[in-house]
């Protein structure tokens, strides 16, 4: 078995979902190689050749690569495909934008969101918002798989010495082409990679009420800030903090829900926290029921305790 692992990076830096994937290529077992697809990625490659139990890196560089798009990545691992037995990527979003077109254009079933390994050909993910886990088997001849990072340890960032093999010829399919992309400049730790999520529902009441309360707590935490769909949907916070089935999924040391009633769709992106902490006013709110630590109380007054005490 060879297994290509595609790996996530802006192009300049290897992002820590690559080293989460690459966890769950070893537990199939094989020899594992990664994809490093971009524009003036080389600084990629060769973080990627460091990392423990990879054989080899192979690095496509060009101009119809640098957005990640469909269509063009699509078509290079297409190329590459039919030497590997497993094609891995994280259960993000360019990886679920590009990864079912995959699985349609070599004519086999994807397995999504992946949480544990059974066997080579046995998966298992959850279903029903994480309610419930199904066991899937496939009799593909390549199995097309994303991988939810938070449910694997990541590896090593050194200790591999791969080589490095270089992939020509990539031509832009002229299906598509990104005409923007604006990035968030953050403070705080990325959501997803956090150890610690602070994360804010509708019960704080308005955007002023979010920023006023959470992002002292924050701070003093060195926490990302997160938030319901609820909360989202309210306007207090942009999409990108939204954690839950539609939106991020994250396993941090330390999850604080704050004014968040624990709707099942959001339990679906933080349950696996190690350690849950929930403030709410209503004592039968569903989030207790995951809850390690719950305190009933007014969050307006609790949480500028919790902060002041820090």
């Amino acid at each position: 078995m060879t297994i290509l692992v595609v790996a996530e990076h802006d192009n300049q830096h290897l992002k820590a979902a690559t080293r989460h994937v690459l966890t769950a290529a070893q537990a199939i077992g094989g020899e594992v190689h990664v994809l490093v697809a971009g524009q003036g990625c080389s600084a990629v490659a060769e973080a990627a050749r460091t990392l423990p139990g990879v054989t080899c890196v192979k690095l496509a560089q060009g101009e119809a690569l640098a957005s990640a798009g469909a269509e063009n990545m699509t078509d290079l691992v297409l190329r590459l495909a039919r030497g590997y037995t497993h094609l891995l990527s994280a259960a993000s979003a360019i990886g679920k934008n590009w990864m079912p077109r995959l699985a349609a254009k070599l004519d086999v079933a994807q397995i999504s969101d992946i949480i544990r390994v059974d066997s080579p050909d046995t998966f298992t993910r959850p279903v029903y918002a994480g309610s419930v886990w199904a066991t899937v088997r496939s009799v593909d001849p390549i199995k097309v798989i994303t991988v939810r990072t938070t449910a694997f340890q990541a590896v090593a960032e050194t200790g591999g010495t791969a080589r490095l093999e270089l992939v020509t010829g990539m031509t832009d399919s002229g299906l598509s082409h990104r005409t923007d992309l604006r990035l968030n400049i953050l403070s705080r730790p990325e959501l997803e990679a956090a150890r610690i999520v602070v994360s804010g529902g509708r019960g704080l009441g308005s955007a002023e009420r979010y920023r006023e309360l959470l992002e002292p707590l924050a701070d003093k935490l060195n926490a990302a800030l997160g938030a319901s769909r609820a909360a989202v949907d309210s306007g207090y916070v942009p999409n990108d903090y939204q954690v839950g089935q539609t939106g991020k999924v994250v396993a941090p040391d330390l999850y604080i829900a704050v004014g968040i009633s624990g709707a099942i769709q959001h339990l679906a992106g933080m349950k696996e926290s190690r350690v849950i902490v929930a403030i709410n006013k209503d004592p039968d709110a569903p989030i207790f029921a995951v809850a390690d630590y719950g305190l009933v109380g007014d969050l307006n007054q609790v949480v500028p305790e919790l902060t002041a005490a820090l």
